[in-house]
Order: structure tokens, then C-alpha cells, then sequence
């Protein structure tokens, strides 16, 4: 049986909705990436064409499916302590910080390894229970179910350091095996949170001394980058530090951010 071909037009109007629902702009030559990924959406429906996929898709009563299809087409590739200079970064800051309690978004947090990188590096330093405090957000549920159940491959966790190795996670044995899970008590000190930031933000989210916003830049264009980077940076303190990606810049944007580091930028107060 041959497979349904996407054509520019259907293309097209996933690109539309994609940009409206999260902002991202994909170009032209993702076309055939796109296709593969909501292939699986036209067989789980039974549908034969894109086209009639993308019919559904414009339903106004389709709030899920669209959902489903944004979250198969947001990439989240991540891992454990990831861009390590970053760390030592933050491990300077943290070394010489005061004693105030200190809060962190990980504001495109994926499947959560970049919080619990953070959580684990928070914890060696700042062990007190009421120093610090992090939440991790992203738009795909399903990559937040992951970040919640803190299961990863074994695979996963070469670049976690050895010491924080053994401190912070199990190793999976029996049907497990070849996975490690985040030790339960670093879990319960972390949360998680289904946030578009194409959107406005929850009115209840506080104020951050930092904020790590890494490889999610890169699908925005110009606009949409300083627009985006404005409502994160709204949420971040005077004096703090956003963290982006070391393929990300923020050149041009005209925002009261003064860089200090590689990918690292202090908010003007």
C-alpha cells in the first residue's frame, strides 16, 4: 500500500497552525519530516490523505487533535548537563550568592533532564530543603509525563557526574533494566508545568532569579523571538540571568539584557 503524500498545500496550513499554536516557523524542507511524524495520527484515525487530516485539524471543536499534533511535531531533544559550561556558570553564581531562597525555570524543559541536572547540582550545593526551588515547564504533555516520572534510559546519563550518580538515581533491575529513575526525595523537589509561551503567562507564576530558555530560539523568527523572550525575561528578576542556547543569539533584540558569558545574559535592573 503506497503512503499518502503531503502536498504544499496541506503542508502549508500544518505550518500555519503550528506557528499560531506555538509560534515555531518550520521551513519548507522540513516538509517530509512533518509527514512522518503525523503519519501516525492519519493511521490511528483511519484517514487516507493529509488532506483530510488537515480538515480535521481546522475543526474548531479539534482542541486535542491539535494538541496531539503540535506535540508530535515540537522536537525535544535533550540530555543530562547538557552544555556544561552553563553548569559551572550557574555553580560560581550559586558559590557566591547569599544566602536568600533561590528560584529557577527551566522554561523548555522537554523531558526534564535539564531540570534535574539542575536539582541535582541545586541539592550538592544548597542541600537546605527551603533554599531553592525549580520548576520545569514545557507545551508537550507527553514529554512532561516523562519529566514527572523521572525515568530515563541508562543511556542517558553519561554525562551525569559519577557522585551524583549514585547519589541521585536508581538503577532499574527486572523489567527496568536498562533504565534509572531520579531518586524520589529530588522528585518531590521539582515541579512541572504544561505552559505555552506563545501565551500569555500563568498569572500566578513568580518571579525567577534565573531562567534557562536553551534550544527553543533556533525555530522563532525575529518577531517572534523578541516577543517570546520578553514575556520569559518579564518573570525574571533584576539582577538575575537568563540561559539560552550556545546556536542562539539575541543580537538585535533591543531587550534589557546585557550578556556576560557565552549564552548567558543579566537583566538590567
Amino acid at each position: 500500500m503506497d503512503l499518502p503524500q503531503m502536498t504544499d498545500t496541506d503542508f502549508g496550513q500544518v505550518r500555519d497552525l503550528m506557528r499560531h499554536v506555538s509560534g515555531i516557523t518550520m521551513a519548507h524542507h522540513k516538509k517530509q519530516l512533518v509527514a512522518g511524524r503525523l503519519i501516525k495520527r492519519l493511521r490511528a484515525l483511519g484517514l487516507e490523505t493529509f488532506r483530510d487530516y488537515v480538515l480535521l485539524l481546522q475543526r474548531p471543536e479539534q482542541h486535542e487533535e491539535r494538541r496531539l499534533a503540535v506535540d508530535l511535531l515540537t522536537t525535544n531533544e535533550t540530555f543530562f548537563f547538557r552544555e556544561e559550561g552553563h553548569f559551572h556558570f550557574l555553580r560560581a553564581y550559586l558559590l557566591d550568592r547569599e544566602s536568600s531562597p533561590l528560584r529557577i525555570w527551566s522554561a523548555a524543559c522537554s523531558s526534564g533532564e535539564e531540570v534535574y541536572s539542575l536539582a541535582m547540582l541545586l541539592d550538592s550545593l544548597l542541600p537546605c530543603s527551603n533554599s531553592w526551588s525549580l520548576v520545569g515547564s514545557d507545551l508537550c504533555r507527553h514529554v512532561l509525563e516523562t519529566a514527572q516520572s523521572g525515568i530515563y534510559p541508562l543511556s542517558r546519563a553519561k554525562a551525569i557526574p559519577e557522585e551524583m550518580l549514585r547519589k541521585y538515581c536508581l538503577k532499574g533491575v527486572g523489567s527496568m533494566d536498562g533504565y534509572l529513575q531520579i531518586q524520589a526525595l529530588l522528585r518531590q523537589r521539582v515541579s512541572f508545568r504544561c505552559i505555552n509561551l506563545n501565551d500569555a503567562l500563568p498569572p500566578d507564576m513568580p518571579m525567577f532569579d534565573v531562567i534557562f530558555l536553551r534550544n527553543i530560539l533556533i525555530y522563532f523568527d525575529q518577531t517572534g523571538k523578541r516577543e517570546l523572550v520578553s514575556r520569559v525575561i518579564s518573570r525574571l528578576q533584576p539582577g538575575g540571568y537568563l540561559f539560552i542556547g550556545h546556536s542562539e543569539s539575541l543580537y538585535g533584540l533591543n531587550l534589557p539584557l546585557t550578556s556576560c558569558g557565552s549564552a548567558v545574559y543579566y537583566k538590567e535592573g
